[in-house]
Order: C-alpha cells, then sequence, then structure tokens
C-alpha cells in the first residue's frame, strides 16, 4: 500500500511514518520543510495555511491511503486544523485518493450522553484550544458529502511516549478507561491502532477510538 502521511515529521505522524515503513508500505512523507526530514524517504511538500486543490493533488498523486497528523498548536492557528479536513475531503477525491485516516483528539469523547470531555471543568485549559480545534475538524467530516473514505481516530485522554505496554483497545464516542481508571496510550501503540486501521479500513466514515 501506498501511504502519504501528512505531518511526518511532527511527533504522532513521525512515529505513524516509522510504523508504516516498519510494516513494509511505501511511505511519502508530506510536510512543510522538507529539511525536517532526516530519514531516507520519498518527501513532498505541502504547506496547509495556503494549499490550493492542484497543490493537493501534486502532493498526494498515486496514494491509496493519506494519514493527516495536524495541529495548529505551533503556529497557535488553530482553525487551520479543520479548514484542513474540509480541504482535503474535497479535493483529495479529485485527486484520485480514495482515504483519509484523521489523527484526532480525545476532547470530543463523550463522557455522558451529549457531554464531551473538553467541556468538563476538569480539562486542562492550556489544551481547551486544540481539543476545540479538533471537535470542530470532527464536525466537517460528520457533515461531509465527499466521496473520500474517513476514519477519524481520537487517542486516549493521555498519549505519551514509550514502547508498546498493552494490548490496545478501540471504541468508539463514548469516553472509556482502563482497570484502574486511567484514559492512556502510548504513541508506538496509537500508531499500530492507525496502520491496522489503515489496512482494514474496518471502520469507513466513523469516528474511533483508542486507548488501553
Amino acid at each position: 500500500m501506498k501511504l502519504a502521511v501528512l505531518g511526518a515529521t511532527g511527533w504522532i505522524g513521525g512515529t505513524i511514518t516509522q510504523e508504516a515503513m516498519s510494516r513494509g508500505h511505501e511511505v511519502i512523507a508530506v510536510v512543510r520543510d522538507a529539511s525536517k526530514v532526516s530519514q531516507d524517504i520519498n518527501v513532498r511538500t505541502l504547506d496547509i495555511t495556503q494549499m490550493s486543490a492542484q497543490d493537493i493533488a501534486t502532493a498526494f498523486a498515486d496514494v491509496d491511503v493519506v494519514i493527516a497528523s495536524v495541529s495548529g498548536r505551533a503556529a497557535q492557528n488553530h482553525e487551520v486544523v479543520a479548514q484542513t479536513a474540509a480541504q482535503l475531503l474535497q479535493h483529495l477525491p479529485q485527486a484520485g485518493v480514495p482515504r483519509l485516516l484523521w489523527v484526532g483528539g480525545a476532547g470530543s469523547l463523550e463522557v455522558a450522553p451529549g457531554v464531551t470531555l473538553v467541556s468538563t471543568p476538569e480539562f486542562p485549559e492550556e489544551y481547551k484550544a486544540e481539543a476545540i480545534a479538533q471537535g470542530e475538524a470532527l464536525a466537517v467530516f460528520r457533515s461531509t458529502d465527499s466521496a473520500a473514505k474517513w476514519t477519524y481516530v481520537s487517542p486516549a485522554a493521555i498519549i505519551f511516549p514509550g514502547e508498546s505496554e498493552a494490548p490496545y483497545r478501540l471504541g468508539g464516542d463514548e469516553f472509556f478507561t482502563d482497570a484502574q481508571g486511567q484514559s492512556r496510550v502510548s504513541v508506538v501503540d496509537y500508531a499500530k491502532a492507525m496502520l491496522d486501521e489503515a489496512e482494514s479500513a474496518k471502520h469507513i466514515n466513523q469516528r474511533i477510538s483508542v486507548a488501553y
């Protein structure tokens, strides 16, 4: 399978890239600054803050699956998250790309019917803007009429550096925890879940969540 990882120089995007390569897939790193890619990999450039339909077609030509890891944190431009989702959903089918997998957030998971994690008093203030932006991206996916087959993959509330710790579990919209009442997953296990979904295509046009 030919995969393109948008945001391949980021922490999560880089881990997903490594996992995809370890499985023998042909991987393209799609990044704004090609000089930041240190590994031996095919690189294409794309600036998500000012991309056109042609830019998207060029960056993702001949790709089977796009995995997008987008954050507005560095530039404090959180609007770019939902905007990027909308543009990819609109233009990827025209470029011949059938599938889009999205690195989502945990904030939009429901702790009770209609009550999201980000809306609870305990949610850390420093992550709220990013969580809200990812919730807006999820709304874009759920309202789209795009021909692209998408999957929005929410990590646990805590995604941490490190290797595999335990078999991950998949959920849907409902926030869930382990036996200790914690919502956590390593970035490596999150990447494994993402690649498992890329390979199996079991959850088309759905949001899934990943935690121990």
